[in-house]
């Protein structure tokens, strides 16, 4: 594991909501220093052309940075051109793509937020279409690919056979994410989140479900870690070790068998003990067709609380958080660190200037939208 600063320590719980709002604290996270704990979570767009994030981006993501928004996440970001979940996703494993995105995060930091990548392989979830047209597979003669995976069995019965990843192969895969760290860097960003989530590549070698492997890779918890604990030796290799470094989990498979709260935190307190790990984003569910679920107002920010406390790292809670009070009071109490918006934040991008003024928080509007605020 390269060498590395420590992560930064977690903040002691903040008083309730009031005339200093907990949630329009700033936050440091090694050098890197956000205005507020709000973070944009990475919402895929499937809008790229050859992986090249465009004018699309730089408007989607820099809405967000003029929004008062504290990190702004770009969306997964393949490392090569199958790690990609449809092919309009962007990559960051050419020199097109480094400098289309060197645009973006000049643009997201003129405006005080900080700029932020995912860096993913989608894995046996790879080569589909665009969800508006279905997300139904595509095969070689429609612009897909074979994807891979752990072992060579595929997601669902609609989606192609992988073909399983030998040692060679998932070395290749962690040489690939140090790359585009390497690009992440030069591209200006300042904070990468590595995904281990949703059924993409690297949560599909944490879950028992759908790794079964009995070498290196596979078996028992342990093993089943290699593979992100791998990737994330790659990565710190090429990022700073004064830049911070997050990971996506998915806390729980929501299937009997799978993983849980309980298999989550032991990950996450293994990340904490490398000593380069800063954050974990905690989501869940994605892994398995069979899940079951029930989602409401905050119903994974019980993972994001219970890993911050059994694990001493600190988390970002996600699902479904709509409401200034609601963001206020995950963070005054302790629960998260950072609360990680997407869907409000698509209907809304200034929304966490409009929650700064129902809270009581001194978050300035851009000079440009002055004169529209008294309507507001």
């Amino acid at each position: 594991m390269a060498d590395a600063a420590k992560p930064a320590a977690i903040p002691s719980a903040i008083p309730a909501p009031g005339r200093d709002p907990a949630l329009f604290h700033p936050v440091s996270f090694r050098s890197v220093t956000a205005r507020n704990r709000i973070m944009i979570a990475p919402m895929c767009q499937y809008s790229a052309r050859d992986g090249i994030a465009g004018d699309w981006h730089l408007a989607h993501l820099g809405g967000f940075a003029k929004g008062g928004a504290g990190i702004v996440f770009a969306e997964a970001t393949a490392v090569l051109p199958e790690g990609r979940i449809t092919p309009w996703c962007p990559g960051l494993w050419t020199d097109g793509q480094e400098a289309a995105f060197a645009r973006i995060t000049g643009f997201i930091e003129a405006q005080g937020a900080v700029p932020a990548i995912q860096l993913a392989h989608a894995g046996r979830k790879a080569s589909t279409d665009a969800p508006w047209r279905g997300g139904t597979l595509l095969g070689p003669d429609q612009g897909g690919w074979q994807p891979v995976g752990p072992t060579d069995a595929a997601f669902s019965p609609a989606h192609a056979v992988p073909r399983a990843l030998d040692e060679d192969g998932i070395r290749r895969v962690a040489d690939a994410f140090a790359a585009s760290a390497a690009r992440a860097r030069r591209a200006g960003f300042r904070i990468i989140e590595v995904h281990g989530a949703h059924g993409y590549l690297l949560h599909s070698f944490l879950s028992p479900l759908s790794n079964t492997r009995d070498d290196a890779f596979g078996g028992d918890a342990d093993r089943r870690m290699a593979a992100l604990m791998l990737v994330l030796d790659a990565v710190r290799s090429e990022w700073p070790a004064d830049l911070p470094l997050f990971v996506r989990l998915s806390c729980s498979d929501w299937v009997e068998g799978g993983l849980d709260i309980a298999d989550s935190v032991a990950i996450a307190a293994r990340l904490k003990a490398r000593g380069d790990v800063d954050l974990i984003d905690c989501s869940s569910g994605g892994g398995d067709p069979r899940q079951k679920l029930k989602a409401y107002a905050g119903y994974q920010v019980p993972f994001a609380e219970a890993i911050r406390r059994a694990a001493g790292i600190p988390t970002a809670a996600v699902g479904l958080i709509t409401q200034p009070e609601h963001a206020e009071e995950i963070i005054a109490n302790g629960r998260a660190d950072l609360v990680a918006l997407a869907r409000v934040m698509l209907g809304d991008p200034h929304w966490p200037l409009r929650a700064a003024k129902a809270l009581g928080a001194d978050l300035p509007w851009p000079d440009q939208y002055a004169r529209g605020i008294v309507q507001l």
